[in-house]
């Protein structure tokens, strides 16, 4: 059985390749083609251990995703089996897919509920998580700068962003700064509050909330939530149970006619975003479908060029 490391995934699949294989697996699932094994997390003496997963046999990969964290660091790691025959295919370092994966999905939510003329985009926290973001919303849409507020960013985060994006950035200390004039925003962050006031967001703002996977988090407020006209999900039992965002928001708030799922806009079979003027929100708290669909692809490359 073959290991593949983060080097050999980074080697091998594009930011693009990996859109278009999470697209085809969101596909797959809105269609009831694919399944999901909901995040399990167990804990003791201060490290928690989680698992996820899914099937998928269009790509005729199953496999699980494992990690810990420790003192707010993680450690992944994947395991991929075939689903023609059972056999374990391919161990997985998880840190390249986990970065790739998860800014991937909130392009593909951007492509349904962002506005295509979209050029500024306003970054709230720039981890690996938030630099990824960065640079895939950049090659997607023709952004002409990008602002970014992180009070731990190093001195020279914005040449190298700036370099990476091949886009203007220029850091911001208040949150106001970052959302005026913002097409897109997203919040890469380690808040455990909102942000921002969601009176702040602009009209036909589009906004991708990935910080948190964590009921007792948030990084959007309630006015965010209330003003959103589609509140896009990667799956309703998984993130309704652990999005804070969602779980704390007021009762009655986030109604069933505005959350739909991610597979539900890539098949059609919801609406995305039907005015520029809407505000439209994609919550991500990261699902196995994404972790397997992108272990798949990877090994599938590397077994070719072998």
């Amino acid at each position: 059985m073959q290991h593949i490391t983060d080097a050999m995934i980074d080697a091998a699949v594009s930011p693009q390749d990996a859109q278009q294989v999470l697209l085809e697996a969101f596909r797959a699932f809105g269609h009831g083609e694919a399944a999901m094994q909901e995040r399990i997390r167990t804990e003791a003496g201060g490290v928690k251990l989680s698992t996820l997963g899914a099937v998928i046999p269009g790509q005729q990969v199953a496999g699980a995703k494992v990690y810990t964290t420790i003192q707010g660091r993680f450690t992944f790691a994947i395991l991929l089996f075939s689903t023609e025959d059972g056999r374990a295919l391919a161990s997985f370092d998880a840190g390249a897919i986990t970065r790739l994966r998860t800014a991937a999905c909130s392009v593909i939510a951007a492509r349904h509920l962002a506005r295509p003329a979209s050029r500024r985009l306003g970054l709230f926290g720039a981890g690996v998580q938030g630099r990824a973001h960065a640079q895939q919303m950049a090659q997607a849409f023709a952004l002409e700068e990008i602002r970014v507020c992180d009070p731990y960013a190093p001195a020279d985060l914005a040449a190298q962003l700036q370099a990476q994006c091949g886009t203007r950035v220029r850091m911001c200390t208040q949150a106001a700064e970052v959302i005026d004039g913002a097409d897109i925003v997203v919040t890469a962050s380690r808040s455990t509050t909102p942000l921002f006031t969601g009176d702040q967001l602009g009209p036909g703002t589009f906004v991708a909330a990935i910080g948190s996977s964590l009921p007792h988090t948030r990084e959007l407020d309630d006015r965010a939530l209330q003003r959103a006209a589609c509140i896009a999900v990667e799956w309703r039992p998984q993130t309704q149970r652990e999005a804070g965002d969602l779980v704390l928001a007021a009762p009655g708030l986030v109604t069933p006619d505005k959350l739909v799922e991610l597979g539900a806009l890539v098949t059609g079979q919801a609406l995305g975003r039907r005015t520029d003027e809407e505000i439209t929100l994609y919550k991500s708290v990261g699902v196995g479908l994404e972790d397997v669909a992108l272990a798949g692809l990877a090994w599938k490359r590397l077994l070719d060029r072998a």
